[in-house]
């Protein structure tokens, strides 16, 4: 099985102890990489700033994108991921705790491939990143990203 990284951008170190945790026990195996606000998503996504000069890598499978971050908001990682060419396919997903109709209409407006909300209950959540992890790991059928 070729390799198929997750990009989890949250910046709650309690949600993303959880959601690794879920992804974990629902026996997703694959990497998780951790950036903490919209920047630093831009950054690693784009081989830019920080991550800089680094070895080309194949795109992550799934982002899951978390709304309310600093510096850059889940939106604006978002609108940039789908302005470029060699992200635009790019799957994301939002986690979110809003239940706000306007953050739904506005991230599926922006080519959000699904909107999750974040379960306040762990095993609703372990389930939902189970649902997540076979969905968008094993049963999706993504287009062929170049790497960046």
């Amino acid at each position: 099985m070729k390799h198929k990284q997750i990009l989890l951008v949250e910046d709650n170190p309690d949600d993303e102890a959880l959601t690794v945790r879920a992804l974990r026990k629902s026996n997703v195996a694959n990497d998780i990489v951790v950036v903490r606000d919209g920047v630093e998503a831009v950054n690693y996504l784009f081989c830019e700033g920080p991550f800089a000069g680094s070895a080309p890598r194949p795109l992550p499978q799934v982002v899951l994108l978390d709304l309310n971050l600093p510096k850059l908001d889940g939106l604006g990682v978002l609108r940039r991921i789908r302005a470029d060419e060699r992200t635009r396919l790019l799957p994301v997903v939002i986690v979110s705790s809003s239940d706000e109709e306007e953050d739904r209409i506005q991230g599926y407006s922006l080519g959000a491939n699904s909107y999750v909300r974040k379960p306040v209950d762990f095993e609703q959540f372990v389930q939902a990143a189970m649902q997540l992890g076979l969905y968008w790991l094993i049963l999706n059928e993504p287009p062929v990203i170049r790497n960046i």
